[in-house]
């Protein structure tokens, strides 16, 4: 155990974030910021390029100092108690900064010298950890993206944190770079870790995350489990009726039941494309699908299919921020 180290059990807070204020000029850029991330979870922090993530973890990791709040990792203040706070973090803020001249390896004994405590011992327990064994006394300058991504993570892992902070991480990546990184965040938080990701993909957010904060112009608008958030928007249930006009006719006068217009809809454009001649989308509950399934097909209607339209992170986030772009 480090010296002046502070026990944190299972589910206890390890990043608190308290009425965080950022004023430049006449203008507050951050306006109070409210979320804490606890051991052994994945906090995502979801908003639009320029929405203020990145100054935020710029003043969780000390680069600039907050206008009003305070912000503690593991009980200790990040501004009063800098090296105490900050001993406990591991951070990637923007791009992983490595020499491509070098090998993996020396860029990690590079970043070592700087931290006490770290041998060669600890740098081959974070190669293994990030799964760069085979390519780790390569050139970086080969690497490709995801594993310069991996070999910024084992950088920051090298002093034993127990709160990992990325910021973009999945940026560049292809299909299965993200979902390698996915995989490997999923691993370190399952081992204890708090993980902190900051990110503008509202997918691999609800794919990664255990909770999240939605930030907008510099003001979080909620904060929750992943499935909570969403669960504020009704699920859709989509028909495909024949003959729709009747079908749609039926629905509409049962009560429970409301029919919605094609321009009322906020699907995802997946589901929109998907839609056939002939179907018709409702808001009601879960338990009266069967009895509306029999009463259409006794009304001689052909239920072709009928599904269920889970609510996503997008749908809330559209509907939080009036419509404002997450690109």
């Amino acid at each position: 155990m480090q010296a002046n180290e502070k026990e944190i059990g299972p589910g206890n807070v390890v990043l608190s974030v308290n009425g965080v204020r950022k004023k430049i000029g006449r203008k507050w850029i951050i306006d109070n910021v409210t979320f804490d991330v606890r051991e052994g979870e994945i906090f995502g922090f979801l908003g639009p390029n320029g929405a203020g993530k990145t100054t935020t973890i710029r003043m969780l990791v000390d680069l600039i100092r907050p206008s009003e709040g305070s912000i503690t990792v593991c009980g200790y203040n990040v501004n009063k108690s800098p090296e105490k706070a900050l001993q406990y973090v591991g951070s990637i803020v923007e791009n992983p900064e490595v020499y491509s001249y070098l090998t993996g390896w020396e860029n990690l004994q590079h970043f070592a010298r700087m931290q006490p405590g770290v041998d060669e011992a600890r740098i081959a327990e974070v190669v293994e950890t990030v799964r760069l064994d085979q390519r780790i006394h390569d050139k970086v300058r080969t690497y490709s993206l995801g594993m310069r991504q991996r070999l910024g993570i084992a950088q920051a892992l090298l002093g034993r944190p127990k709160l990992l902070i990325l910021d973009e991480p999945t940026n560049g990546l292809d299909p299965k770079g993200i979902k390698e990184l996915r995989e490997f965040i999923r691993r370190l938080a399952d081992e204890g870790m708090a993980v902190f990701v900051s990110s503008h993909l509202l997918s691999e957010i609800q794919l990664l995350c255990d909770r999240v904060a939605i930030i907008s112009r510099g003001r979080v608008l909620a904060v929750g489990g992943v499935s909570e958030l969403v669960a504020r928007n009704s699920p859709y249930v989509l028909w495909e009726l024949d003959p729709y006009e009747r079908g749609a006719a039926l629905l509409e006068s049962r009560t429970g039941i409301r029919l919605v217009n094609p321009e009322e809809l906020d699907l995802d454009d997946t589901v929109m494309a998907n839609m056939r001649p002939g179907s018709a989308v409702t808001v009601m509950d879960d338990e009266d699908v069967p009895e509306t399934v029999a009463a259409l097909v006794t009304a001689g209607v052909e239920v072709r299919a009928v599904h269920k339209i889970h609510p996503t992170l997008e749908q809330l986030f559209l509907k939080l921020t009036e419509g404002e772009t997450i690109d």
